[in-house]
């Protein structure tokens, strides 16, 4: 289909909450094929519909061999729609994480270990999945961007958020 535009930190657009899909039809589809090319062309683990433009409640993610990610598990190509997540305990770690509408930057973020996440696919059927590790931590990235949160938001301390090249040594990498 299409590479669409990243909207940038500051954009109104990305700090608004997502409005629900209502219908899985041809307008989905195209949505669903422009963000897997965009995700693609820019190397990211995940996107959501609010970073090209689109105020709906759509996420996708993948993560195979990716150099942005080189230390951790691969994730299953997921189109998730309408997501609902549930924390499986109090239990949170942190990892460094960057963003497509953040380019350039990194910061160290707490997310829940463990999560089960429910939602639709692009059909419409059903997912349900219960995940940990990085897999647990895109999820949650993407699903704030559905509710106009930015990563740098959840950075507890700012001496841990700066550009990438600046902190290269000082980033352990993700667990999985």
């Amino acid at each position: 289909m299409a590479v669409r535009r990243v909207l940038r930190m500051g954009e109104p657009l990305l700090r608004e909450v997502a409005a629900p899909v209502t219908r899985f039809d041809a307008e989905l589809a195209s949505l669903i094929a422009d963000m897997d090319d965009t995700m693609r062309a820019q190397s990211g683990a995940g996107l959501a519909a609010p970073q090209i433009g689109v105020g709906l409640r759509v996420v996708i993610f993948e993560l195979k061999e990716n150099p942005r990610y080189p230390h951790v598990s691969p994730v299953p190509y997921t189109v998730l729609v309408n997501p609902q997540l549930t924390p499986l305990g109090a239990e949170q770690e942190e990892g460094w994480e960057g963003c497509l509408s953040v380019p350039g930057m990194r910061g160290l973020v707490p997310r829940y270990r463990r999560l089960r996440y429910q939602g639709s696919d692009a059909a419409g059927a059903p997912i349900d999945r219960t995940v940990e590790g990085f897999h647990a931590r895109v999820v949650q990235h993407e699903v704030d961007h559905l509710d106009g949160i930015l990563y740098p938001q959840r950075v507890r301390d700012l001496r841990n958020f700066g550009f990438e090249d600046a902190l290269a040594g000082q980033m352990t990498p993700m667990p999985d």
